[in-house]
């Protein structure tokens, strides 16, 4: 017995839970994804989003509205028949109707234990906040932003020096899983449901543009949880003097080091870099317009000596 199904997803979070469901058998009556967005060095090119991409290969057919809130478009979804819509970082809002328009309801794959970190960017702010645990959550959509009541967990821990990237591949991998193991539950009726406690509720908000600027003045265990949280994407940046002239650095991975000075100061020939309490040790970077580079390669094509300073 299987499942006829709507997915609903579109970065190459989503691309796992998906193919995982089709190759558990289910029938994917229609994917539903972000609309094409324009690419290439002078944005003309419209690029279908991952998940658009892989259901094509799969044959399946796509959907990119807009909106979800015009009746026309809440009809057609209805029209598809389906026992369960999967919702994995879709990006737009299902108002009641779309909640109500499947015959078992709308589930969401979200990567954080409910209910800390409801919310956009649920991965990063858990690493920003020093979480040592984090995981993948099946649930029951309602109205709510991620209010509603949860089927499954998958718990991963979060290693001290691990990255946005890296926890987002295993939290990606695990939510596949997971799903999959629900919707045979939900075929079978199996399916249990338990209600969010009201408790340590926290929100994931977006990441803002500027949070992505080192401080160095801040203590050096939250700057190296910030730099792995944000990397490699968008990436936790700072600015190094390059030939008298500032340039844009990317930090991408970094070690907690033993040194003080002052904020931003190279301590030693292996970038320790003093924080406002304690120090960080760059471990991979990344220049403007380059590829990423650990920093013994970084220093060979810049001098940094001890005592220049980092802003």
């Amino acid at each position: 017995m299987t499942l006829r199904l709507i997915f609903m997803g579109t970065p190459d979070f989503s691309v796992p839970t998906l193919r995982a469901l089709h190759t558990a058998g289910h029938e994917i009556a229609a994917v539903y994804s972000q609309p094409p967005r324009p690419a290439g060095r002078r944005g003309l090119e419209l690029t279908p989003s991952p998940v658009h991409r892989v259901a094509s290969e799969l044959g399946i057919d796509v959907r990119t509205p807009v909106s979800l809130k015009g009746e026309a478009e809440q009809q057609a979804f209805a029209a598809l028949g389906a026992d369960a819509a999967i919702v994995v970082a879709y990006g737009l809002l299902l108002p009641q109707p779309i909640l109500d328009g499947t015959r078992l309801g709308c589930f969401n794959g979200h990567a954080s234990l409910l209910p800390r970190w409801r919310g956009a960017a649920p991965i990063q702010r858990a690493i920003m906040a020093g979480d040592a645990e984090t995981g993948m959550m099946v649930m029951k959509m309602d109205v709510g932003l991620d209010t509603g009541p949860v089927a499954l967990t998958a718990r991963v821990a979060i290693g001290s020096d691990m990255t946005g990237g890296e926890l987002h591949d295993r939290l990606s991998e695990a939510g596949a899983a997971l799903m999959v193991e629900a919707m045979e539950k939900l075929e079978r009726g199996e399916l249990s449901l338990t209600p969010q406690p009201v408790e340590g509720v926290t929100y994931a908000k977006k990441i803002d543009k500027s949070e992505a600027r080192i401080d160095w003045a801040r203590p050096a265990r939250e700057v190296h949880d910030t730099i792995r949280a944000l990397s490699p994407a968008p990436g936790a940046w700072c600015e190094v003097s390059v030939n008298g002239k500032a340039e844009r650095l990317k930090v991408l991975r970094t070690t907690l080091s033993d040194g003080s000075g002052r904020p931003g100061e190279v301590l030693d020939d292996d970038l320790a870099i003093a924080c406002g309490d304690g120090a960080v040790r760059l471990v991979e970077v990344q220049r403007a317009g380059g590829r990423p580079m650990t920093a013994r390669d970084f220093l060979r094509g810049v001098r940094l000596a001890q005592g220049d300073r980092l802003s």
